[in-house]
Order: C-alpha cells, then sequence, then structure tokens
C-alpha cells in the first residue's frame, strides 16, 4: 500500500488536474509533499520502532495513512489533497521501517532470507501494479471521479492490515526495550530527539531541491545547507554516545563493512533503476501517444519476474551471498542494453515497441535479486536494538537514490530530447542508469572481495 502510493498517483494527475483546476505547482506537490515526508521521518520512526515496540508504530503508521487516504480521496481542492499527501507520507514513513525491524528480529540465517524474499515479492509487484492499478481505476470511474479511487483503494487494505497486525504480531513487539537476543539485558535506550530533529532536517534539506528545482530552482540553496546538517548530525551523534547515552543511531555501525556496503549499494541501484520507469513511461505516453494503462502495462511481466525472482533469491541467498546481487545487476544492465536497442529497431521500423515487455523483463529479475537479498545481507550483522534504525537508513537511502535520480536522469534526457528525438533522448537517459548501475555493481565487488578475505 505503502509503495503503490508512490506510483499509483503518476498516472492520476492529469485528472487531477483538470478536476480541482490545479496548477502545476500544486500538481507537483502531490508527488513532492509524499516523497518528503516519507523521507523525512524513516530513521526516527524506526529508532522509536526499536525503543516503544514496532506493533504499536505499525499500527499507528498503516491507520495514519488510511485515514489520510480517505482525506485525499475526498479533498474538495488541491490544498487539502496535498495536506493528506503529506500526512500519507507521514504514515509510510511511520510503518516502513517497522515491517524491516520485525523481520531482523524474528528471523534468523537461511529463514531471514527467505522473509525477506516474500517482502521482496511484494515490493516488487507493488512498484510495478500501481500505473496499471491507476489506469483501472481511472478507467472504470472516469476521469472526474477516478483520482478519487487510487486514494480510497486504501481502505480497505488499511483496515485488513490493522486488523491482521493485531492478531498476527508477536506481544513482545508490542513492549518497549527489547534485548538483543535470549537471556541478555535489556539495552538502555533514548529517543535521541535533537538527533532526530536534525537528520529529518537534513534529509528534507537534501531532497528538497531534486523534488522542486524544476518549480523553484532557488531551493538548491537548500543543498549545501543539508551537507551543513549532515556533519552536525554526526557531530551530535558522537557526543551523544560520549556522553553515555544511546544515540538514535550508533556510528559504529558504519564500521561494520556489510552494512556500510550494503547501504550504498542500494542507494547507487536506486539512483538507477527507479528512473527506468519513469522514462518508459514518458516515452511510451509522451513520444508514442499511448494511455497510461499501456504504459502501465510494459511493467507487467517485469514485475512478475520481480515477485518470483525475489522468492527464489531469498531461499538462496545464505548459500550463494553477495553472488546473488551481482547477478541481480548483470541482469540489469542486459535488459537497458537490449530495451535500447528495442527502441532504436523501433525507430527505424524493423521492430515493434512492445518489445520492451521482454527487455524489461531482465530489469525485473534484477529487482527480485537485488532489492530484498541486499537486505539480508546488509543487516546481517547489525545489532537487533538497531535493528529498526538501520532498516530506516536503507529505506532513507533509496528514498535520496530515487529523489535524486529521478531529477538527473529526467534532466538529462530532457536536455537530449530539447535537441534531439525521443529515440536518441529515452537511450541517453538509459544509457546514465547503466553507469550509475555499474558502480554499484564496482561495490557489490569490493563487498565480495572483503566477504572472502
Amino acid at each position: 500500500m505503502s509503495l503503490v502510493g508512490v506510483s499509483i498517483v503518476n498516472v492520476a494527475l492529469p485528472s487531477i488536474q483538470s478536476a480541482l483546476d490545479a496548477t502545476q505547482s500544486q500538481l507537483q506537490w502531490v508527488l513532492s509533499g509524499y516523497a518528503l515526508t516519507f523521507g523525512v521521518g524513516l530513521v526516527a520512526a524506526g529508532r522509536a520502532g526499536d525503543i516503544f515496540g514496532r506493533g504499536p508504530l505499525f499500527i499507528a503508521g498503516v491507520a495514519l495513512f488510511t485515514a489520510s487516504s480517505i482525506a485525499a480521496g475526498l479533498a474538495p481542492d488541491p490544498l487539502s489533497l496535498n495536506i493528506a499527501r503529506a500526512v500519507q507520507g507521514i504514515g509510510s514513513g511511520l510503518l516502513s521501517p517497522q515491517a524491516v525491524g520485525m523481520i531482523q528480529h524474528y528471523f534468523r540465517g537461511a529463514e531471514r532470507g527467505r522473509a525477506f524474499g516474500i517482502f521482496g515479492s511484494a515490493v516488487g509487484v507493488s512498484v510495478a501494479v500501481g500505473p496499471l492499478l491507476g489506469g483501472l481505476l481511472i478507467e472504470a470511474a472516469g476521469p472526474e471521479q477516478g483520482w478519487r479511487w487510487t486514494f480510497l483503494i486504501n481502505i480497505p487494505v488499511g483496515v485488513i492490515a490493522i486488523i491482521l497486525a493485531w492478531v498476527w504480531i508477536p506481544r513482545p513487539l508490542f513492549n518497549r526495550h527489547l534485548p538483543d537476543g535470549p537471556g541478555l539485558p535489556r539495552p538502555r535506550h533514548d529517543l535521541d530527539p535533537v538527533g532526530a530533529v536534525l537528520l529529518g532536517l537534513a534529509v528534507l534539506a537534501v531532497l528538497l531541491p531534486f523534488v522542486e528545482a524544476e518549480s523553484h530552482p532557488a531551493v538548491w540553496f537548500a543543498l549545501p545547507l543539508g551537507i551543513l546538517l549532515v556533519a552536525l548530525w554526526l557531530w551530535w551523534e558522537r557526543r551523544y554516545k560520549e556522553r553515555g547515552n544511546s544515540p538514535m543511531v550508533d556510528l559504529a555501525i558504519f564500521r561494520t563493512p556489510s552494512f556500510a556496503n550494503g547501504s550504498l549499494l542500494i542507494t547507487l541501484y536506486f539512483m538507477g533503476v527507479t528512473s527506468v520507469w519513469v522514462l518508459v513511461a514518458l516515452y511510451m505516453q509522451d513520444g508514442l501517444d499511448h494511455s497510461a494503462f499501456e504504459s502501465g502495462f510494459v511493467g507487467l511481466p517485469s514485475s512478475v519476474l520481480a515477485a518470483v525472482t525475489a522468492l527464489w533469491s531469498g531461499r538462496n541467498v545464505a548459500r550463494l551471498g553477495r553472488k546473488v546481487v551481482i547477478a541481480g545487476m548483470y541482469s540489469a544492465i542486459l535488459g537497458l542494453l537490449l530495451s535500447i536497442l528495442v527502441v532504436w529497431l523501433h525507430a527505424g521500423g524493423h521492430a515493434s515497441e512492445w518489445w520492451l515487455l521482454l527487455s524489461l523483463s531482465f530489469v525485473g529479475i534484477a529487482q527480485g535479486s537485488v532489492i530484498s537479498p541486499n537486505q539480508t545481507l546488509t543487516l546481517a550483522d547489525v545489532p537487533l536494538r538497531y535493528a529498526g534504525s538501520s532498516g530506516g537508513i536503507m529505506q532513507t537511502g533509496q528514498r535520496i537514490g530515487t529523489s535524486v535520480g529521478i531529477a538527473v536522469i529526467t534532466a538529462v534526457t530532457f536536455g537530449v530530447l530539447s535537441a534531439s528525438n525521443w529515440t536518441v533522448a529515452f537511450s541517453t537517459g538509459f544509457a546514465v542508469i547503466i553507469v550509475v548501475v555499474m558502480l554499484a555493481l564496482l561495490i557489490a565487488y569490493a563487498d565480495l572481495r572483503q566477504r572472502r578475505r
């Protein structure tokens, strides 16, 4: 529900603009407001789950997301919609780290890999099904009311999730101060509010230019402020620990090679691959005049393969380790190269654009082979008392990578488009994505070498 909320709105934007008479800036905030509030609170929410119990935080996040979905679906004007979307993002940021923390807490070894595999299947399907579901809802209910159902569809999902969470989540996850394992003392924890605020402001300042630069170029001045705030947060966390307190993020976890490598790897991977579906949608709709539904349909085989591959990878990551992730990245590069070939053959009249269904399937295989296996490997050596906050760090990296990647890669694509055509622009955008994925691949090989040593 949280991830579908990212992509389902994309296809609804024209309907929202027409129905609510929204300006371009207001429309941009339907996307930006969610992205910003989702990313800003992830680490703090993970930390709060570590301290106060992940069960209550998960249920609170789902409840907040569901309530704000109702508000968004009934919004009478753009301002009400944007406020509801921002609250939706807070709900997403609250619930997401708890899921990772729960898997960390209750599963070990190969079982943890299988659990993250199931989690990865949900991620793979959610990301790709959003545009398809949005297109279907708008077609069924019409452009004037269909966009409202892209939000109201969350109500039954949210209600069922809350009921099942209350029934299924083990009661220890409703208790605070969880020990690191059986027989171990409960560690001292505190929320570290100053650290939470500093990191939240830093993430906001870093993200804002990349999601709002098109509407307000002056926001680029926030980027150096964000870097300064990151440095200030790092100083505070060290000082806070030296004074005998328990910081929001113990920076010592970054000295764990598997965590540091895996976090950087997934940030780079999301910086590249997330833009694939943005460029495909632009190419299919603006370049070839296909409908939103047809554009979303291109990603269907990819999402199915992502789900299947995530399950397989989860079962085998304990045995094969980082090799699973490396193979996934090679699959992504192959899919990107084949997609460029399809676009050029289509431009020359030698192939149909629907061959993208096949070429992008290799990207789906990569999604299943990289995301959840990397999560398993990255968090394997992290102490349980930091399960939520460390998961939040990884997810924050993903959000920053996504925002930076989409902003930069679409800017490059449109820059080329202004001087050329969609074939050249699409190919250039995909070439930039290949470069970013290759950088992530270098990190994967470095991690593999360190593990062997």
